[in-house]
């Protein structure tokens, strides 16, 4: 038989509390569960809202890559930046080829995650998922950090203060994606496309100069570039040894992070969800190609020269030399440098996007708190996107937000991930044998290959740098996600042990009610009231008395009530063991073994944490020592001071 429908709530009006008229006015109206429906994306707001950090890569790959070559090869760098994005862009375009077979094998999202789960087990997904995490807080951190720095680029007076501007930015995403997935597509998508915008304009205005040979080498202030240690020589390379080109392939490789964000949010498309990702995946690595490229290309007629504080910025001396003065030239910059600013900033979208999704899948597994499993006020992973904003934070405050030394910790853990979702979706193809499977089995079995080395790559010529961090960082938090994960199915298998024999055992037909009285004050007051509702077979109170002058005084007050059948006991606890004291009575209650026994606790409820510390926590202590005592039950009775109380019903 189906399920009924849910009658309507009554409509009952209960005021509501301050804090959460306060979350309306900020974040808006809460939305009904079944409006996660129209909450879906279609493809112009996905691109802007998963791809933002593949995107935002484009401004700052360039000039990692620069940043190695030229210590090493001085001006000859100029002649490798082009082959090497190439290389990285071969990368690219397996990747693409790799994700659009893991989104269409895997529909319902989850990407590294499920694909790892599914074909290797839990453990190696909770790898490859740590991984991937610890790479969105990097994101978020590298991002934010990259955004400060090239608004510093443009006001140099703002050069000192990129910490706090990174960290303002870090709040404005957080409260954006607060607010609601379409909300916060709605509000990004703009940027990002004038981003894309501005780049093209850049890159068509160069390549006119250039070919009408008025693009000329940036003239640059020497002082703060990086220092040149070798210099230029004839040979494949330049004089520079395999190892410089290699260090230079894994510093611009975080070009193609980001890549795996639309196979984790699948389930945010319009349907057919599968099909507009794997459009919108398409489109996101074209751009970045093409962006990418394009900004290295113009570097080896600008000759830009990264500096030491990172800033100017590569992307900001090639923006000068293109745009030129003028009215218009330096409109034209101040554009760009706005938009590099807003997609460096907006590339944490994607994490926020994304984070709070794969959090929520470690959490369903019981690897993560359940709290992450909850979709909050605006049907989006509140926990997960305040966690997220809280971790990104902490570690700009450990780095100073300075994007070189953020860099060397970013792209290992997404390379990780890479590598073990391609390889499991070569293993699905080999188990499974769909249609098309060789094909399938190419693409992914070549996407691994790739990512396994490009990994291995980073980890030898970053692991010094600060790479380690993260080798340390993702095998303790496996560790302890491990360690949760038994917690919770110790908890599980306590729970549901004799759960069906417990709830069919024989009721006992005698119940006796116990309230701890205190003081007579308004919260034993509210005790009282309730107490006698219960109409049991025995109802006392019970007071403990550590204080005996305090206890008779209490036994004067009590008589003048008046209250013949709800008697007060005093017991004796010269050792001011309470909860001992206490489990002693319910015991006696407990002792001709057909005895159920409730204990009533009047519980102050405080308006301010602080307020809660000045008062002790008997209550608490009470019940958990209660919890150890078959058929005994405790019942916390609320009063809320400070407030007025609310009738409902008058």
């Amino acid at each position: 038989m189906a399920p009924m429908p849910l009658p309507p709530a009554p409509e009952i009006d209960v005021p509501e509390t301050l804090g959460y008229r306060v979350k309306n006015k900020v974040l808006g109206p809460p939305l009904h569960t079944d409006q996660l429906e129209h909450e879906r994306l279609g493809i112009p707001t996905a691109l802007a809202v998963f791809s933002s950090d593949c995107i935002s890569s484009s401004a700052y790959a360039t000039e990692e890559i620069l940043r190695v070559l030229i210590i090493a090869i001085g001006g000859a760098a100029f002649s490798l930046v082009v082959p090497i994005t190439t290389a990285i862009l071969v990368v690219l375009f397996f990747l693409i080829l790799s994700y659009r077979e893991t989104i269409k094998e895997y529909p319902t999202a989850g990407g590294a995650y499920m694909v790892t789960r599914d074909n290797f087990g839990l453990l190696p997904a909770q790898v490859a998922g740590v991984s991937l995490l610890t790479d969105y807080v990097l994101t978020v951190s590298v991002s934010t950090a990259a955004g400060a720095a090239a608004l510093a680029s443009a006001f140099s007076g703002l050069a000192p203060y990129t910490l706090w501007i990174s960290l303002l930015f870090v709040g404005i995403i957080a409260f954006g994606n607060l607010r609601g997935v379409k909300e916060s597509g709605k509000i990004f998508a703009i940027p990002t496309y004038f981003f894309i915008g501005m780049m093209g304009l850049l890159i068509a205005w160069g390549s006119v100069k250039w070919f009408g040979g008025t693009l000329t080498p940036a003239h640059l202030d020497p002082v703060g570039q990086v220092k040149q240690d070798g210099s230029p020589m004839t040979g494949f390379f330049y004089g520079a040894t395999l190892a410089v080109v290699l260090h230079a392939f894994a510093s611009g490789g975080a070009a193609v992070t980001g890549v795996e964000a639309i196979s984790n949010g699948v389930t945010a498309f319009k349907k057919p969800e599968w099909k507009n990702a794997r459009v919108t995946l398409i489109i996101m690595g074209f751009t970045l190609g093409t962006l990418f490229f394009g900004l290295s290309a113009l570097a080896t007629h600008v000759h830009p020269i990264p500096y030491t504080e990172g800033t100017p910025t590569v992307i900001s001396q090639i923006g000068k030399e293109v745009f030129g003065g003028g009215a218009i030239g330096t409109t034209m910059f101040f554009a760009l440098q706005a938009g590099t600013m807003l997609i460096l900033v907006l590339a944490a979208n994607t994490s926020f996007a994304d984070f709070p999704r794969l959090a929520s899948f470690h959490a369903g597994d019981s690897f993560m708190p359940k709290q992450l499993t909850t979709r909050g006020h605006r049907l989006v992973f509140s926990n997960g996107i305040t966690s997220l904003a809280l971790a990104s934070s902490v570690v700009l405050l450990a780095t100073d937000a300075k994007v070189d030394r953020l860099i060397p910790l970013y792209a290992i853990g997404v390379f990780t991930s890479f590598t073990m979702s391609q390889a499991g979706m070569a293993k699905h193809h080999v188990t499974k044998k769909e249609h098309g499977w060789r094909k399938g089995l190419f693409v992914n079995g070549t996407g691994a290959v790739l990512s396994a080395i490009v990994d291995m790559i980073i980890l030898r010529y970053k692991f010094m740098e600060g790479a380690w961090v993260i080798c340390i960082i993702v095998p303790v938090m496996v560790y302890a996600l491990t360690r949760l994960n038994k917690q919770y199915e110790s908890e599980a298998h306590e729970l549901e042990r004799d759960a069906r024999t417990a709830a069919e055992a024989p009721v006992f037909h005698r119940h006796t009610v116990l309230l701890l009285v205190a003081n007579l004050d308004r919260a034993a007051a509210k005790g009282i009231q309730y107490a006698r509702s219960l109409n049991p077979d025995e109802l006392r109170a019970v007071h403990v008395a550590v204080d005996l002058h305090a206890a008779e005084e209490l036994m004067d007050k009590w008589l003048q009530l008046g209250l013949s059948r709800f008697p007060l006991e005093l017991v004796d606890c010269p050792d001011r063991r309470i909860v001992r004291s206490v489990i002693e009575v319910v015991s006696e209650a407990l002792a001709d073994g057909r005895t159920e026994v409730t204990v009533l606790v009047p519980r102050r409820e405080y308006r301010r944490v602080w307020h809660r510390l000045l008062h002790d926590h008997t209550g608490d202590s009470i019940a958990k020592g209660l919890a150890r005592v078959e058929h005994a039950n405790v019942t916390f009775v609320p009063y809320q001071l400070g407030q007025d109380l609310v009738e409902v019903g008058a």
